[in-house]
């Protein structure tokens, strides 16, 4: 759908209530890639980024059932479209691996090349998009291409005539025809790049930089219409229309968002932001002018940077946070986020 027009606004403990989050679980992991959510089994997906080699599976209670290990660098995770296998970029392992949702268990590894440190993936219809680069500020970030069907699964250089800066982050509509967006992460200007996919090939649509300083993450509506992003120099997320790449409203989100997540029905979003104010995570309407609900995490506890998830009926909200300068990932389960 197309987003409405939000705005930016003055929050104020008037306008929302901000309940705590349930306690977090703190997650055996040295840090944190990714977060997916598997509603078939209730089971939630957290990788641990370039430094671990396992990925925790926790219940829908945020309680840790499982580490699936031998995941060297797992960092970023998609589902395929039949939500049976799990993706994981192996950063640390210049691969793709490949695990049964049911069983937990590696079914294949797909290698990327050597010195190729895929870290963000993304789905359009049976084809799963990673970014990958493995030196930032070399500007050699690139964008692959995994198709499981084709006798040559792997193929890099996916990304036309643009460079980026560093293994760029991926976001897309899960239909074929995508778009695909890959945003350069953490720089004083950010950009964006919308691709189309036909055939299973890119073609660049509409760029630029309008997504501010300091991206962190994106999110896109499931018609592929409307772009979300949280950039850590802006005070809110922001919607622009992917064709071309006008503005589509504001949500605040106090300063430094750095997570953003549509809800299944794409009718919500959810917010946050390195802070530790009293509303750590904000619930808004898309087109809605104040949040319907906030949240408050527990003390000393922060978003992480693409660290929002929902459950498919909305009534979870899983959070992946850090506490204080604890490199473990904690899991925040809110239940109820939109207030029923």
């Amino acid at each position: 759908m197309l987003a409405g027009l939000g705005a930016v606004v003055a929050m104020t403990v008037s306008v929302v209530a901000a309940p705590a989050a349930s306690a977090g679980q703190e997650l055996p992991l040295p840090g944190f890639g990714d977060v997916v959510v598997d509603d078939a089994h209730e089971r939630v997906f957290v990788s641990g980024g370039g430094a671990g080699n396992g990925i925790v599976v926790a219940d829908f209670t945020g309680r840790v059932r499982h580490t699936i290990p031998n995941q060297l660098g797992a960092d970023g995770l998609v589902l395929s479209a039949d939500g049976t296998k799990l993706y994981a970029a192996l950063s640390a392992g210049d691969a793709i691996s490949v695990i049964d949702t049911a069983t937990l268990t590696e079914t294949a590894r797909h290698p990327t090349g050597a010195g190729t440190c895929p870290t963000h993936l993304a789905r359009t219809g049976d084809l799963i998009w990673f970014g990958y680069g493995c030196v930032d500020g070399t500007w050699s970030g690139k964008i692959g291409k995994l198709d499981p069907a084709a006798a040559t699964p792997v193929s890099g250089d996916q990304q036309k005539d643009v460079r980026y800066q560093r293994a760029p982050l991926l976001s897309a509509a899960g239909g074929a025809n995508g778009p695909l967006v890959a945003g350069q992460l953490s720089l004083s200007q950010s950009m964006v790049q919308v691709y189309g996919v036909s055939g299973g090939e890119l073609s660049a649509g509409a760029t630029g930089d309008v997504v501010g300083a300091g991206l962190y993450d994106t999110d896109i509506t499931a018609d592929g219409a409307t772009l979300y992003s949280a950039a850590g120099g802006r005070d809110r997320v922001e919607a622009f229309a992917s064709a071309d790449l006008a503005r589509r409203g504001a949500y605040a989100a106090r300063p430094r968002p750095v997570a953003v997540s549509l809800s299944p029905d794409d009718r919500h979003l959810a917010a946050g932001a390195l802070t530790t104010d009293a509303a750590d995570v904000l619930i808004y309407e898309v087109g809605g002018v104040t949040p319907v609900n906030s949240i408050a995490l527990d003390g000393g506890e922060t978003v992480q940077p693409r660290g929002l998830s929902w459950s498919a009926d909305r009534k979870r909200l899983f959070v992946v946070t850090r506490y204080q300068n604890d490199p473990e990932p904690h899991l925040e389960v809110e239940r109820y986020p939109l207030g029923w």
